[in-house]
């Protein structure tokens, strides 16, 4: 018995926080403490500077050589890409109208690393955590920015273009943070502290201020629009692409860090930016909003799960 609640203390410590914070902006949005201007402002200010900043400074103060690790970020572009070839073969066969089918596949395999990835992997790991995390969220990032495009396009009848979709991964804030740390921390180049603290104060911002700013944005009332892809899309998130993440993670060998990293980075909900996406493009937006809304507040409870099941295999 106080070996199952050391396991369920691990988990809570892991999801508590992130739900704390994002019950925090629910409740200072519907207070008034909290508008849409500063929500927009504030999520701005995280994804171009304070999170690249957070990513820059995570991988830029270890060895390359140690938090890098090629079989891990193999695996994690391989997973993506037969999860997205996967959920395409389910919204060609269940999901009406067929200009719904990108929206739900784009919900179920996009994950929100950047913030709530990112938050689960501190929590469990600290330091550690961030370090391991940062590389292998922004290769796979790269590939969901492309695949994205690729099935919204495909069910909304657009080109987008290899050129434009080049562009928005290149001008990613997120990529250029990490590209940028690459050379810093191969060469173990010294940086100047009164820089590093600076940018310590802005790192320090991102993770708090985006939950905060993503609990502000849910959107409960539209749930009730869209449920039936709203399920395929949400159970795909919650269930699909966690569980053959994680299987597929233990079949191949990654214990510990490693496999901790995969559960937890696939166990997060879908992105925000995927809203964003879809509206740009002229998809139906409210799918967008209600998997977002649905599968971040699911999330705690799978990832709990989660990390319950593995911490007592002894795994994580």
């Amino acid at each position: 018995m106080a070996e199952f609640f050391g396991v369920l203390g691990f988990s809570f410590t892991v999801t508590g926080p992130i739900f704390v914070l994002l019950g925090l902006g629910v409740l200072l949005m519907r207070t008034g403490m909290l508008t849409d201007a500063f929500v927009a402002v504030g999520s701005r200010l995280v994804f171009t500077i304070a999170l690249p900043t957070l990513m820059f400074l995570a991988i830029a103060r270890t060895r390359i050589e140690d938090s890098a690790n090629p079989a891990l970020i193999a695996f994690g572009l391989g997973m993506t890409l037969a999860v997205y070839l996967f959920m395409e073969w389910v919204a060609r066969v269940f999901v009406q109208p067929a200009r719904d089918r990108g929206v739900v596949v784009q919900g179920a395999f996009r994950s929100n690393m950047g913030i709530i990835g990112l938050a689960y992997c501190v929590n469990a790991y600290g330091e550690a955590g961030l370090a391991a995390a940062s590389l292998y969220m922004g290769m796979v990032t790269i590939l969901f920015n492309v695949l994205a495009v690729v099935t919204l396009s495909r069910s909304l009848h657009k080109s987008q273009g290899a050129g434009r979709m080049l562009k928005g991964i290149v001008t990613n804030p997120l990529i250029i943070g990490i590209v940028l740390a690459l050379p810093v921390s191969w060469l173990q180049l010294p940086l100047p502290k009164v820089m590093m603290q600076a940018g310590k104060y802005v790192g320090d911002l991102s993770l708090p201020l985006a939950l905060l700013c993503t609990g502000a944005s849910l959107d409960f009332k539209s749930l009730r629009a869209e449920m039936g892809n709203t399920l395929i899309s949400t159970l795909g998130k919650l269930v699909l692409v966690p569980l053959l993440f994680t299987l597929g993670a233990m079949a191949l060998g990654f214990r510990g860090i490693e496999l901790g990293i995969v559960m937890l980075m696939a166990s997060a909900p879908t992105a925000a930016a995927s809203y964003v996406m879809v509206r740009a493009m002229g998809g139906n937006a409210t799918l967008a909003a209600n998997t977002i809304a649905l599968t971040t507040l699911g999330s705690l409870l799978c990832t709990s799960v989660g990390v319950m099941v593995l911490r007592g295999l002894g795994m994580m």
